[in-house]
């Protein structure tokens, strides 16, 4: 098979960043990009439709927010920088295909992108696009513009003139988003230790920018025992349950909390009381969102409150009790054959990958940082599954220092693999934000906006697909992560300045959206990579 060209991979995606300064941080969203995230002030009022909080907008297709990502590096590289990435890109197009161009014409020659015409160049139109295109009118003259998102599948193709949908391609409608939240699962994960405060946090930014009005609230449930006991041994819970019981810490017994350690119930995995009853919660608030994936209500589905993915069939792991992401995935197996699993968590999705190691009909894929002593240890290259689950285990092993494009580059490339070698029927997604560059994990130099690219190209796919947290431990960076994803789903754009709510000062000194690009030595080499990536791709041959 042919190896992994790393650099022109890269390259290719039009997410060059070698013209900005290694020793600057760069604040992602801050920058002027080619769609999607506008600057009124550099580019003036006048050229840009005004947007207040949360209000509906002409919506544009995936990949041109894909392309907005893609550029939105590009605004702060000298002249000089940008005719060198520019030559870079157009001998890498030439011999490889760009995943997002939107050109059908090989012939044509590279646009220059325009958001606001592009947008406003969408024909035909549906009504309802048509409805938000008149509210978006009304409203510019008295409304301020901000830097801004927004996606919706429709099929289009670009010309001269800008962004025209094909007359022989019929516009579809907007997806359809259910977002789980109740005041009982935030205020239980609000207690839990680690993260306390950050599910309000999260909830209230989201909640701030209106995008409420434009998802479908569920109420979650608990999940039911049988639930639980489809994956973990009822002893560990029966335990687990009698930790959750005591109404003081100091009233767990020498005897219980002996056992309790057994379990893994210490230092990662704190003995807290209630317990229990929010893991349980947790996992019922991700299989209810599967269950409106399910149903046919929603096409994306998000619980932000879940993604606990190291949790053990017999035991607790990592802070995580319950794995609520294995709960959700086997109620989605309920109705689809074959299920996908992408990590995008710093850390190795082991129990998961345990749960799923021995089936063909679940695929898991993580992107990680492996390194020696680094939690939990697992997710070789070497790991590919066992039995019938052999390469069905994915696993993507990273160094220190990763940056946007690089961690696109490789995702895009094994991605693109997977969905050849394992057609899935649902997608599973664990958007853990400790891989940002200010976590205090401390490890990975990315943003916000490179997480978004990989959730955007999954998107893409127009599968069934459910949207999970994870870690994320620079709580005002998770709350601006986990907001920019729901408004990418729902298709919005956010002004870039955070509006005024009982925890602004959270997000001091800038106020803002973005979050700056890390500046750690990058261990990655493209040999590395190249290897990694070439050698994944050679083992689901397999599949």
């Amino acid at each position: 098979m042919d190896t992994f060209d790393f650099e022109s991979d890269c390259h290719s995606e039009a997410f060059v960043n070698d013209g900005i300064n290694k020793n600057t941080s760069v604040n992602a969203l801050n920058l002027v990009p080619r769609c999607g995230l506008l600057s009124a002030k550099k580019r003036g009022e006048e050229e840009y439709a005004g947007a207040k909080v949360g209000e509906a907008v002409v919506p544009v297709p995936f990949e041109v927010v894909k392309d907005s990502v893609n550029g939105v590096l590009n605004e702060k590289v000298n002249n000089n920088s940008q005719k060198e990435n520019e030559n870079q890109l157009s001998s890498s197009l030439e011999a490889k295909e760009d995943p997002f161009d939107l050109s059908n014409d090989d012939s044509q020659e590279m646009q220059t992108y325009k958001p606001l015409k592009r947008k406003l160049n969408c024909t035909p139109l549906s009504d309802e696009v048509k409805n938000a295109e008149n509210k978006v009118s009304m409203t510019q003259d008295s409304t301020d513009t901000g830097n801004c998102v927004s996606a919706t599948p429709f099929e289009c193709s670009s010309d001269d003139n800008g962004l025209s949908c094909q007359d022989n391609k019929r516009a579809k409608t907007s997806l359809r988003v259910t977002y789980v939240h109740s005041e009982e699962l935030k205020c239980k994960t609000n207690e839990l230790i680690r993260i306390e405060k950050r599910a309000e946090l999260v909830h209230s930014l989201i909640r701030v920018y209106g995008l409420l009005q434009y998802v479908e609230l569920l109420e979650p449930r608990h999940a039911e025992e049988s639930e639980i006991l489809g994956f973990h041994c009822s002893d560990y819970i029966n335990c687990l349950r009698g930790i959750g019981s005591c109404s003081d810490s100091e009233e767990i017994s020498d005897k219980l909390s002996s056992e309790a350690e057994g379990y893994g119930l210490s230092y990662d995995c704190p003995q807290q009381t209630g317990v229990f009853e929010t893991a349980s919660l947790i996992s019922g608030a991700t299989i209810t969102a599967a269950e409106s994936l399910l149903n046919g209500s929603a096409d994306i589905a998000i619980n932000w409150y879940g993604g606990w993915h190291h949790a053990k069939r017999d035991s607790a792991s990592g802070f995580c009790y319950i794995n609520d992401i294995v709960l959700g995935i086997l109620k989605l197996r309920e109705k689809y054959d074959r299920v996908l699993y992408v990590d995008l968590d710093l850390h190795h999705g082991d129990g998961v990958e345990e749960a799923f190691e021995m089936t063909s009909k679940v695929m898991t894929v993580s992107f990680h940082k492996f390194s020696t002593g680094f939690f939990p240890g697992s997710g070789s290259l070497e790991s590919v599954g066992t039995g019938r689950g052999k390469f069905y285990t994915v696993n993507v092993p990273l160094k220190d220092g990763i940056k946007d494009a690089e961690f696109y580059g490789v995702f895009c490339r094994v991605m693109k693999t997977v969905q050849e070698k394992f057609p899935g029927q649902a997608v599973v997604v664990q958007c853990g934000a400790d891989s940002l560059s200010d976590d205090p994990m401390a490890s990975f130099n990315l943003t916000h906006v490179g997480l978004a690219k990989c959730v955007c190209f999954l998107l893409s796919w127009n599968l069934p697909t459910l949207l999970l947290g994870g870690g994320g431990y620079n709580f005002p960076n998770t709350a601006k992560c986990w907001t920019f994803l729901t408004a990418l789903a729902a298709r919005r754009k956010l002004p870039m300045d955070i509006p005024e709510h009982e925890h602004l000062l959270e997000y001091g000194p800038g106020y803002d959206l973005s979050t700056s690009v890390g500046n750690r030595k990058d261990c990655n080499s493209h040999e590395y990579l190249s290897h990694v990536v070439t050698t994944v791709c050679r083992n689901l041959d397999n599949v």
